[in-house]
């Protein structure tokens, strides 16, 4: 009997992919890379890493904008939980979140943003924003010839 393990898989047949997806590809990697130093730079400007910028805007957009918990911000930033509990013990060095305990379940600690975290975030997020009404357009163009 042949061992399994050196057997492979019959590949899924690829669709051709054209020159345009490739240029389409690229161009949308160039537009996401512009927004996001766009956005390094503001935070920066702003006093925060772009890091600490992702985690107030990952509190206060939370889906649904309950409560968010520690494990809650790991995955929205996509980082392990340890990673998340340093960068929420530097943001509430900083005074921009406060831990609460949340009422309901004394295990768990609830992230919420101070005052000064709020404001500091509306600004950021208007030029966010203002930024991406420029690039929407070439983004939508993008999207679109994936359609035709």
């Amino acid at each position: 009997m042949e061992h399994m393990s050196g057997m492979t898989q019959p590949k899924k047949p690829r669709p051709a992919i054209k020159q345009a997806d490739y240029q389409r590809l690229s161009e949308f990697r160039y537009l996401i890379r512009r927004f996001l130093e766009f956005s390094q730079v503001q935070a920066e400007d702003a006093g925060l890493t772009p890091r600490q910028h992702q985690a107030l805007l990952a509190i206060k957009g939370y889906p649904g904008g309950g409560p968010v918990t520690v494990g809650d911000l790991a995955e929205r930033l996509r980082i392990r939980h340890h990673s998340a509990v340093e960068l929420v013990n530097r943001l509430c060095e900083a005074g921009l979140v406060v831990r609460d305990q949340d009422k309901d379940d004394h295990r768990r600690v609830l992230l919420r943003l101070t005052d000064r975290a709020d404001d500091c975030l509306a600004e950021l997020s208007a030029a966010h924003l203002d930024e991406l009404s420029r690039i929407e357009p070439m983004l939508r163009r993008l999207l679109d010839q994936g359609r035709e």
